[in-house]
């Protein structure tokens, strides 16, 4: 039985897989696969390391959110849908282990198999796979979600769809997709997409947004939801994959409640009258002073502290340099000289956390700020030197200030560069050779208390300088609307990144469809280096290699000076009922997509 979908975005994939053929005899399934070398876990493992197979099941939790959803349909530009709907209800191939930097394990499917050089792989579903109302899980469904997803799904999943030359049904329960593209991520990539039931989306536009339930395959079913206020999930007693090694001390919640509200503040008031029953605080001078109430005296409710080992990522504020103000290097460079971080943090975190000073800092694939590239990281660079930002060679550095409210050294290296740049100020307002006043626009959705004090904090500073920054906070909604569809001069900035990076770098950072809605290419950064580094990265075997590409990557989204950074935490800080618990074995992850709820139980 053969079934195909040849993508028409790629005509290359006949003579490719003819080219292909003869490694299919050195492959074998599996039923695991990492990014570099072996999966830790064994073929015969009983659970994940860091979940409890003797929690017991029952009790629930209610979690909140701040803003508010008006479609069920997550996996699509238009609407916002929930963001926990798709990890509790639509499972996926595989499943990720939080304890390894990039590891998978069989779920819908029961192996993977690849050839030795992954341009190609297959997978085998499990025969009892089942989707909430009963129906198998088939080939024909895998194929089909692929196809759409790829097609008219967010720009995240294009990516990979366009790297795929022909995928098939080879056999009832095997599947198998063959690349024209040599990228040695794409059969874990594959392995994490969602799979979607095809029967309930025949004769409907699948990128229509709607309230119309998902029929999944995952742990848990949508029991009832008021759209913008509330939805609510029951465990599946009937789930098909309750007893697999992968899910062993998993799903232990009978109920899920996802509360919305319009602010931090308001979600956070509800936590302490215990209408919600666990609260994730990342202010760490609220920590420190905003838990002294009666439920956390009594200990009703406890307070933990969860490590992690993965990098600090990127929060803060992002430029859009698709508006001609912010296009000039330069000018980047003086709205963070302007930004006073060490007066920022003082204010708001009380001067605990640390700031981010690269993306992948607080790991080993960060760069070491303020030193000049050397070795293979180097040589990645330097075939675009004349092309690259300043210090991405040499070594950049965010400026530090001395703390105080006047920022002297901060306004006044700022002032040269902005003159650099043609910026004069004239009678108080900085403007340029045509007379034009520098003024832009901040925008923050409503609940983003603390971008928001950080925000006005910075607008002073600015004002200093002759430049009218002026803040809007909408509505979430409008809020999605404005930034995909690059609606914005400057807003908040959040990337959270894996000790794995690889194919999402190019959503992240590509020009290609940097200009489509709902692109992951905030700052509208277009750089030959970035995307040929990348390119290397995901084709590297060797993980000396890999990293050396990260950090050369990390050059270069440091030096194009994007990015006003903020700070990241060591920590997640996590309030909760006293009856919720979790294992004492962490991830390295820590506190990421699949901890929580995913492997706490309800125990009195």
């Amino acid at each position: 039985m053969i079934q195909e979908i040849r993508s028409p975005l790629r005509r290359l994939g006949l003579a490719l897989a003819l080219v292909v053929v003869p490694s299919l005899v050195a492959a074998t399934p599996r039923h695991g696969i990492a990014m570099y070398g072996e999966p830790a876990l064994p073929p015969d493992f009983v659970f994940l390391p860091y979940a409890n197979p003797d929690a017991p099941k029952g009790g629930r939790i209610v979690l909140g959110e701040t803003g508010g959803f008006d479609s069920l349909n997550p996996f699509i530009v238009k609407g916002r849908a929930p963001a926990t709907l798709a990890p509790l209800t639509i499972e996926t191939l595989m499943g990720r282990s939080l304890d390894e930097p990039f590891s998978l394990y069989g779920l819908l499917a029961e192996s993977i198999e690849t050839d030795p050089a992954r341009t190609w792989v297959e997978f085998t579903l499990r025969e009892g796979a089942r989707f909430s109302d009963g129906a198998p899980v088939t080939v024909e469904d895998v194929l089909w979600s692929f196809e759409v997803l790829g097609t008219k799904g967010m720009p995240r999943y294009w990516v990979a769809w366009k790297k795929i030359a022909r995928a098939e049904a080879t056999g009832p329960r095997t599947v198998r997709f063959t690349f024209n593209t040599e990228d040695r991520e794409l059969p874990l990539i594959l392995g994490l997409r969602p799979i979607l039931q095809k029967a309930q989306w025949q004769g409907r536009d699948f990128a229509a947004s709607g309230v119309e339930v998902p029929v999944g395959s995952g742990p848990y079913v949508v029991d009832s939801f008021e759209p913008g206020r509330v939805i609510r999930y029951r465990r599946n007693p009937d789930w098909w994959g309750k007893d697999l090694p992968f899910n062993r001390g998993l799903h232990n919640l009978d109920g899920i409640v996802v509360e919305y509200f319009g602010d931090g503040g308001v979600a956070f008031e509800a936590f302490k009258s215990g209408a919600l029953s666990s609260f994730r605080e990342g202010n760490a001078a609220k920590w420190a002073v905003n838990y002294d109430f009666p439920a956390v005296r009594s200990g009703e409710v406890v307070r933990s502290e969860i490590p992690h080992g993965r990098p600090s990522g990127i929060e803060g504020l992002v430029m859009n340099t698709r508006r001609p103000v912010f296009a000039d290097w330069r000018v980047r460079e003086a709205m963070i000289q302007a930004f006073n971080f060490e007066l920022v943090n003082r204010t708001l975190t009380g001067g605990t956390e640390p700031r981010i000073v690269s993306y992948f800092s607080n790991s080993a694939l960060g760069m070491v700020p303020g030193t000049p590239a050397e070795g293979r990281e180097r040589a990645l660079l330097a075939p675009f030197a004349a092309d690259l930002p300043p210090g991405a060679l040499e070594g950049y550095a965010l400026p530090v200030s001395d703390g105080s409210e006047a920022n002297r050294k901060g306004l006044r290296a700022a002032t040269r560069l902005l003159a650099e740049a043609g910026w004069q100020a004239q009678d108080g307002t900085l403007r340029n050779a045509a007379g034009q006043p520098f003024a832009f626009e901040i925008l923050l959705p409503q609940g983003a208390d603390t971008m928001l004090s950080a925000a006005t904090i910075y607008r002073q500073a600015l004002a200093r300088l002759g430049i009218a920054a002026r803040i809007t906070t909408v509505d979430p909604a409008q809020y999605k609307q404005r930034v995909d569809g690059q609606d914005f001069d400057m807003t908040h900035f959040v990337r959270s990144l894996s000790l794995s990076p690889g194919n999402e770098q190019v959503l992240y950072w590509s020009a290609e469809g940097r200009d489509e809605p709902g692109s992951r290419n905030l700052m509208g950064m277009d750089s030959p280096a970035a995307e040929a580094i990348i390119r290397h990265m995901l084709t590297a075997t060797d993980p000396d290699e890999f990293r050396a590409s990260v950090r050369a990557l990390d050059r270069v989204l440091t030096a194009g000076r994007y990015v006003i950074p903020i700070w990241y935490s060591a920590v997640s800080r996590l309030a909760h009922d006293r009856r919720l618990r979790y294992p004492q074995k962490l991830p390295i992850y820590g506190d990421w997509p699949g901890f929580q709820p995913d492997v706490w139980w309800y125990q009195d």
